[in-house]
Order: C-alpha cells, then structure tokens, then sequence
C-alpha cells in the first residue's frame, strides 16, 4: 500500500501576502515525521507514506502549529491518492515515468 497527498496550508486574514514563515513551520513538522518522503513544491508539499496516519498526522499538527502562533483562521487544501494494489513508493518513479516519455531521462 501506498498512500502520496498534495498538502497546503495558508493563514487567512492577516494582512500579508507572503506565506513563508507558515509554510516554515509545517515544513519542520514533516522533517520531524518518520517514514514519510516528501517534496516541497512552490504550491504546496507531496508528502508519501506506506500508511495514511502519518500523513493526516503531519496535518493536525501543522494546523495546530499555526493556532499555537495566534493565527485565527487556517486554509488547508489535502489531495490523497490512496492505493492498495501496489507496494513501495511511486512519488519518484511517477516523474522518471514522464521525463522517459519525454526523452529526458
């Protein structure tokens, strides 16, 4: 089994435009999580993991980081694809797959 998510978080309502420290501190939350490959994306984060847990985990405690810093509204988006048919990880072999049918790899 193999679970690989699509995971942003943003705080609403206040006043800046620049996300960086809050993306920070969920970051640091997933370097602090096992069994869980991830990669950091300009939109976001894809996280990958042999279970669902750690990856819901890595949630709750990113929007609790948040709150604990006083931000009052949280916008979080979470994309799961979810598969029991194939073992191992697929987040780097899924991007090896497009690059070889584009002649890159």
């Amino acid at each position: 089994m193999t679970v690989m998510a699509e995971f942003s978080i943003a705080p609403v309502g206040l006043g800046k435009t620049s996300m960086h420290e809050y993306v920070a501190e969920a970051v640091k939350i997933i370097e602090g999580t096992k069994d869980v490959d991830w990669q950091l994306t300009p939109m976001g984060t894809i996280l990958e993991a042999e279970e669902i847990d750690p990856i819901l985990e890595i949630v709750r405690k990113s929007h609790e980081a948040l709150l604990g810093r006083g931000v009052k509204r949280i916008s979080s988006s979470l994309r799961i694809d979810h598969r029991i048919d194939v073992k191992g990880r697929r987040m780097t072999r899924k991007v090896r797959a497009v690059k070889r049918m584009l002649g890159d790899e």
